[in-house]
């Protein structure tokens, strides 16, 4: 499974990129909804009773889903890598977890908005990629909340599933989006899933926990600078692993990101990140460069890792 997840990587990863999700697929829909469909239902039957019964409940649903999902993924992997004729539909399906593509498009909506000065049109579109209160923000509240979300997601949505990818094939990367999903829809401290969810939210920690890290260099060497923010300043994020490509982030621009944020119309406090002033529309398009040189330099990484075990062979 090392072998084949590693040497599937940068094909996938290019794959993606070029195409995005496939439309063939869609048919069938996105792996992720069906895991949230089966998130959903549990969460609504599960989750009752006294605090300990409902971690024993989030665990169980958390297992239950983590085994369904990586049972599918290896059995699909069993399917098709034996054949070197289906190699490009197991590249195929791996695009399914990465999200180079669509997290691009999803902040480039925000990003032509606020560089035209349509302030209301980027609030529109930066409300769906965050959760924070986006009513009230102006220029520099919508650029910050844009270049937080895509050095995160360039953490959790692209660098994580591709290491799992790597480490296990189909299973771990089917295994990484289905923790990454539960802890989006249920990790929360909120009164309904504060126990509930705690076995998502640890799992989620553990499994971005050295990809986060990688995130954060590639990030910095993509921009040549930003390491010594980034050690700084990435432990002061609530998150033990989302502050490392955030501060990374931040230090290659020279800005500030973090600060308080409105959730549900409640402040909340956060650390600031970085030096400088706060980041404006052209210091999006600066993030959204240096994303994709980051992407690049991943995307290389893998190439390397999958030469040289082939190499090996």
């Amino acid at each position: 499974m090392l072998m084949s997840g590693a040497v599937i990587l940068p094909f996938a990863l290019g794959a993606e990129w070029a195409a995005g999700y496939p439309r063939v697929m869609a048919r069938v829909g996105h792996p992720v909804m069906w895991m949230g469909a089966l998130i959903a239902a549990l969460d609504r039957r599960w989750n009752a009773g006294p605090p300990h019964r409902q971690r024993v409940m989030g665990a169980a649903m958390l297992a239950l889903l983590v085994a369904v999902s990586a049972g599918v993924g290896g059995l699909i992997q069993l399917l098709l890598l034996p054949s070197a004729w289906l190699w490009p539909v197991l590249v195929l399906v791996a695009t399914t977890g990465l999200a180079q593509r669509s997290l691009a498009e999803h902040v480039e909506a925000v990003a032509a908005p606020l560089e035209a000065g349509d302030l209301d049109a980027a609030r529109a579109a930066v409300a769906k990629i965050v959760g924070r209160d986006v009513a009230g923000l102006g220029e520099e509240g919508v650029a910050t909340a844009a270049i937080e979300s895509l050095a995160e997601s360039f953490g959790d949505g692209i660098v994580t599933p591709a290491v799992w990818l790597a480490i296990l094939g189909l299973p771990g990367l089917a295994m990484a989006k289905a923790i990454n999903t539960a802890d989006s829809m249920v990790g929360h401290k909120d009164a309904r899933h504060l126990h509930f969810g705690w076995a998502s939210a640890r799992a989620d920690d553990v499994l971005n926990l050295i990809p986060a890290r990688l995130a954060g260099a590639l990030i910095a060497l993509a921009a040549g600078r930003g390491w010594g923010v980034m050690i700084r300043d990435a432990r002061g994020h609530a998150s033990p692993n989302a502050g490392w490509p955030e501060a990374a982030m931040a230090g290659a621009l020279g800005r500030q990101l973090g600060g308080p944020v409105s959730y549900d119309g409640e402040a909340h406090p956060r650390a600031i990140m970085g030096e400088g002033p706060r980041a404006d529309a052209s210091d999006l398009a600066r993030a959204l460069a240096i994303w994709r040189r980051a992407c690049l330099l991943l995307w290389v990484l893998a190439a390397l890792m999958a030469g040289a075990i082939l190499w090996l062979r």
